[in-house]
């Protein structure tokens, strides 16, 4: 009953098989093999426009890199108060943006509030050179607390944004749980909401190590292979990360492995609903469900096999002082049998 982290979760078979099919014979390196020029074109059908992608092997890589390409001296990212690059990402998108600052803005179950980010702009005088400007907006899809922003909350955002002449990039670590759970297309959810660099991850839902950078205007990607280099993310073997979406991509197997972990999920949200020793702690839609217990359920649950982490409590959020906050993710090889189990535990 292991509800720690997707990240967690092994390899699909698909993916293995195919890092096995380019294992042997040679390939151009840097990123210049048929099969890495195959994957690029493949994101291209995938966004339904031409885009520019570049390999990385972490999501933190992923999203630092990104604000690195549009940084500015001075620089200031806003995302959301709990958003991941805030909370887990260890300093380092201010550490390969030599020093960008993350601007925290306020909204309710993980979403960033459109006119909280006004207002938060609202801060920067452009003539008030202390301050620093700002260079980009972020969010997360799915959020870091497992909700979804609807369509018309990313357009409203990205409207914000390119009204300041900033760039809005989104963190999709979980992108693929975010399609599965709302059916929009990949092009629906990312550039046509007006998002300009996505964070593309693949890591938790089924590969090894394949991250991914996406432009959705690649003349805006010109120096990006400098600044990946220079972050040392530019893998000599690039084709091991081009083969993992290879596979991945193939038949829409990214969907239908973020479908069965997004079920798992559901299942996991109709127990803990039915539950008198648990109570859901807000609405999620993904693979991530947030409940709360008393603390001795917690610890009595984990003594019967049940593996997950306990959570801070997003701010604002009361929760008694015999209570925990407990987060439990499924992933695409969450097996039924473990998710009933936790719930009759629950029950």
């Amino acid at each position: 009953m292991i509800f720690a982290s997707d990240n967690w979760s092994g390899a699909h078979p698909a993916i293995t098989r195919s890092l096995a099919d380019n294992a042997s014979g040679m390939a151009a390196a840097y990123g210049t093999s048929a099969l890495d020029k195959a994957v690029e074109a493949r994101f291209n059908d995938l966004f339904e426009r031409e885009v520019a992608v570049f390999f990385v092997g972490t999501g933190t890589a992923a999203n630092s890199l990104s604000f690195a390409a549009v940084n500015r001296p001075g620089g200031v990212v806003l995302c959301h108060r709990e958003a991941h690059v805030v909370e887990d990402e260890c300093g380092a998108p201010e550490f390969f943006t030599h020093g960008a600052r993350l601007h925290p803005v306020d909204g309710p179950d993980g979403r960033m509030d459109v006119a909280n980010l006004k207002a938060e702009l609202g801060r920067f005088n452009p003539g008030f050179v202390h301050a620093g400007q700002p260079m980009a907006v972020s969010i997360s899809q799915t959020t870091e607390v497992g909700t979804l922003y609807a369509a018309e909350e990313i357009d409203a955002i990205a409207a914000v944004a390119h009204g300041r002449g900033l760039a809005l990039h989104m963190d999709g670590a979980r992108f693929a749980n975010a399609l599965a759970a709302t059916g929009a297309t990949p092009a629906e959810m990312s550039w046509r909401r007006g998002v300009d660099i996505l964070s593309f991850g693949a890591t938790k839902n089924g590969c090894w190590c394949a991250e991914a950078v996406v432009f959705f205007d690649p003349a805006k990607a010109e120096q990006f292979p400098y600044i990946r280099k220079r972050g040392a993310q530019l893998f000599s073997k690039t084709r091991f990360v081009a083969a993992q979406f290879e596979a991945y991509l193939q038949d829409g197997l990214w969907l239908e492995l973020a479908g069965h972990a997004n079920a798992m999920a559901d299942r996991l949200r109709e127990g803990l609903a039915a539950s008198r020793q648990a109570r859901p702690a807000w609405t999620t839609r993904a693979n991530e469900v947030f409940a709360v217990v008393e603390r001795a359920t917690a610890r009595q649950l984990k003594e019967k096999g049940a593996v997950f982490y306990d959570w801070n409590a997003p701010h604002g959020m009361p929760v008694a002082e015999n209570e925990q906050l407990i987060r439990l993710v499924t992933s695409w090889s969450t097996a039924v049998e473990d998710v009933d189990r936790f719930c009759a535990l629950i029950a």
